[in-house]
């Protein structure tokens, strides 16, 4: 992924970054830039059309209420859930295992994650490791 022109502000004295799909102003982490970089990779590369993206919104995992990072849906099922970090956070069991709670939940067809500089996506339904990432479901 390749860093892209996005819309930085100051304001409440925090750096923050205009998110595309919530369509808002959020605070400009190490991991928000990985998001939002991740997200333009998906609308742009592999043509997931807006409507079928959720960021950060709620998830039940057991009786834990959780947010997960980016949630691509089509036809009202969970096709893509995506766990991001910030780009010197190493992908570990550790991050596997929370998107692997989430999507106990949520019943993905992949999962995916990213640090911004690698990404893994994990089919559930053939239970095999992919070299890239799908194009849309669409």
């Amino acid at each position: 992924m390749k860093d892209a022109p996005f819309d930085i502000r100051i304001i409440n004295q925090k750096k923050c970054i205009f998110d595309i799909i919530r369509k808002k102003y959020v605070t400009l982490t190490p991991e928000e830039w990985v998001r939002q970089n991740f997200l333009l990779f998906l609308i742009q590369e592999k043509k997931i059309p807006k409507p079928l993206i959720a960021v950060e919104k709620l998830v039940l995992v057991g009786k834990l209420r959780k947010r997960f990072d980016i949630l691509i849906s089509y036809q009202n099922k969970c096709w893509m859930l995506v766990e991001c970090k910030s780009q010197d956070v190493k992908l570990s069991k550790e991050s596997l295992s929370q998107i692997l709670s989430y999507n106990t939940t949520l019943q993905a067809s992949y999962i995916v994650m990213t640090n911004g500089k690698e990404i893994m996506c994990y089919c559930t339904n053939s239970h095999q490791w992919l070299s890239e990432l799908p194009y849309s479901p669409i």
